[in-house]
């Protein structure tokens, strides 16, 4: 779905309020007067807030189709390493995006609003459907192993990004990082656990040792 740059704007304006204020905390008016537009053109462009949210997902998770199309095509890189790069772009969504990733977790936390947790599951099917065709590529070539449980491993990616992120400053303590610049420190962070998810990786998919 493509959004025009006034769109992109209540959207953005709206995911940053309900990762402060959480979903039922919001209402169409705060997003108004925050984006500094009238109601009406939010009825208009969306018809409704849970219309809006679903708007949110669809801008931060809908590209991954065409992603993972580009990379299936790709003859130049293996499957190990398209893996690797999905690996690497999503941790870099979740450390941009952190506003839409506070948003995912408090909505599969909370589980109050089912008409959000049923467009959360339709992306989330779709984009698993979406990579296991990247895992078939694999398959057929003998890299990866046979029977893979697709949505445990994309639980393992998600959920390991998710909570490191929740809980950096406990990470940041526990390492005695704490003078560490939050450059530096973003940057170290970033690195582990790119390496720790593609070691995970490497044994769920490969019969590598």
């Amino acid at each position: 779905m493509e959004f025009n740059d006034k769109q992109v704007q209540i959207i953005e304006t709206a995911e940053r309020l309900f990762a402060d204020r959480g979903f039922d905390g919001t209402s169409v008016r705060d997003i108004a007067e925050e984006a500094g537009i009238n109601i009406a053109m939010i009825s208009y462009y969306f018809g409704s807030k849970e219309k809006l949210m679903e708007a949110i997902f669809e801008l931060r998770v809908g590209s991954l189709q065409g992603r993972v199309e580009t990379l299936i095509k790709d003859t130049s890189m293996s499957p190990v390493d398209k893996v690797n790069m999905l690996i690497d772009e999503h941790i870099d969504r979740v450390l941009q995006k952190q506003f839409f990733y506070r948003i995912m977790v408090s909505v599969q936390l909370t589980n109050k609003n089912p008409s959000i947790i049923k467009v959360a599951n339709k992306i989330k099917i779709r984009n698993a459907e979406i990579v296991s065709e990247l895992i078939k590529e694999g398959q057929k070539k003998g890299v990866f192993k046979k029977n893979i449980d697709i949505i445990l491993m994309l639980n393992t990616l998600v959920g390991t990004v998710s909570q490191t992120m929740m809980s950096k400053e406990y990470y940041r303590e526990f390492n005695n990082l704490l003078e560490t610049s939050d450059e530096a420190f973003q940057t170290l962070l970033r690195r582990k656990l790119s390496i720790h998810i593609k070691s995970l990786f490497k044994a769920i998919l490969t019969n590598d040792k």
